[in-house]
């Protein structure tokens, strides 16, 4: 095995001892790896698997739960977890001139209509493999795709599920978690307290026994395993298509989508994975918009650290607090603190090829949304879009130039 190229970060879940790219070998093996559920497909690379195996599992049982729990998620939502389309988006590159070509990986056709069902599915089978009581309460704070994914597969596992919401939360999004089932708890700031609510009552519920269903991986570690699964489809992806691009643009909220995805590429490459990724990975871009940064501000104080290493280790609230007052028609990615930030930002800072986050205006983030939806046939939100608005604001601050090619992430429906 190729060692790591460099030191892994704390909150850095990375590859489980005895991980192996997935190859071609016996006809069953071939069926597996070319398996549509990617929960299949890249089993061996979960954490979940390997505690499984650990625990005395069978591949043959694993892959059993998995596909029944998958059936069960479809019976709820319409259909089960499949491989998302990557595709070349020649008419969105020609409306904006991007010569070298944009790649879109599409989540909108994802369960529950987002790349957040992924991380729920991983906790979900982390939790079969511990044998966590089916009537231990599920916990998350969300009002928007997290908590839609969340309700989608607590309800196919038969789990009790507690949504912790402000009192704006999309009324179109209650009554969804309403006919999911979930327990929906409204929560008011109380005086005098500091913080997102939300989270402040979640964090009372967890405290009193309930387990954790979220996509933070500094509150459900075993979150970032899920959405590994995207990471590693694209790394199949590239190499289905031969293409060696030369950024990843992610839009970060929380930052466990860009935790989980550059862990994945980065496994995939250590684990002597594609062809197409042997030279390295495309290098990652962060994209906030300038109406709700936290993870851009830690980013430069870290940078301008005497150790930025140390810097890394050093409490929250020293570099990440949260934003004040966040604002954007990318509603999803306004956590007032980008939770997973620390391996996001060792990999810009730190990592094989340093690079740094960008910031993207609020006219860019609306002009993305509509490229989107004018040039592709895909229904993404402007959350969904809003790393191509990093593009865009890369592009006009000459970090990225029009030859390079570059993938952008398409990560949910538009409900409007």
């Amino acid at each position: 095995m190729t060692p790591p190229p460099f030191d892994r970060p704390p909150g850095w879940l990375g590859a489980p001892p005895g991980a192996r790219w997935p190859t071609a070998g016996t006809a069953e093996t071939d069926r597996l790896v070319d398996d549509a559920n990617p929960f299949v497909a890249f089993r061996t690379l979960l954490w979940s698997h390997h505690r499984a195996m650990a625990a005395g599992w069978s591949d043959a049982r694993y892959v059993d739960v998995v596909r029944r729990l998958d059936d069960e998620v479809a019976a709820v939502d319409g259909h089960g977890f499949r491989t998302t389309p990557l595709v070349r988006q020649t008419a969105l590159a020609d409306a904006i001139g991007q010569t070298g070509g944009i790649w879109a990986k599409d989540e909108t056709g994802n369960v529950s209509g987002s790349h957040k069902a992924r991380h729920l599915f991983g906790l979900a089978l982390h939790l079969l493999v511990d044998e966590v009581p089916a009537d231990t309460t599920l916990a998350i704070s969300s009002c928007g795709n997290a908590a839609l994914a969340a309700a989608v597969v607590a309800r196919a596992a038969g789990r009790p599920l507690a949504v912790h919401v402000p009192a704006w939360a999309d009324p179109a999004v209650l009554d969804r978690l309403d006919d999911l089932r979930a327990d929906v708890r409204v929560c008011e700031r109380r005086d005098d307290e500091a913080g997102d609510p939300c989270i402040l009552r979640f964090r009372e519920l967890v405290a009193e026994g309930a387990v954790p269903f979220t996509c933070q991986g500094t509150e459900a570690p075993w979150t970032i395993d899920g959405g590994r699964t995207l990471g590693f489809e694209l790394a199949a992806g590239l190499t289905a298509h031969d293409r060696s691009p030369t950024r990843l643009l992610v839009q970060v909220g929380g930052a466990a989508l860009a935790t989980s995805v550059v862990g994945a590429l980065t496994d995939a490459v250590d684990l002597g994975g594609p062809d197409v990724l042997r030279g390295g990975r495309p290098p990652l871009v962060a994209v906030q918009t300038e109406g709700c940064a936290p993870l851009a501000r830690a980013f430069n104080r870290v940078a301008e650290a005497d150790d930025p290493v140390a810097a890394l280790a050093e409490p929250d609230g020293t570099h990440m607090w949260p934003w004040d007052d966040p604002g954007s028609a990318a509603t999803g990615i306004l956590d007032d603190i980008a939770y997973d930030w620390r391996p996001v930002v060792h990999d810009m800072l730190l990592g094989p090829v340093p690079g740094g986050p960008v910031v993207a205006p609020e006219t860019d983030v609306i002009e993305a949304h509509r490229l989107v939806r004018a040039h592709t046939t895909v229904p993404a939100d402007p959350t969904g879009t809003a790393g191509l608005a990093g593009l865009l604001a890369a592009r006009r601050d000459g970090c990225i130039d029009a030859s390079e090619e570059v993938i952008i992430l398409l990560t949910g429906v538009d409900r409007g």
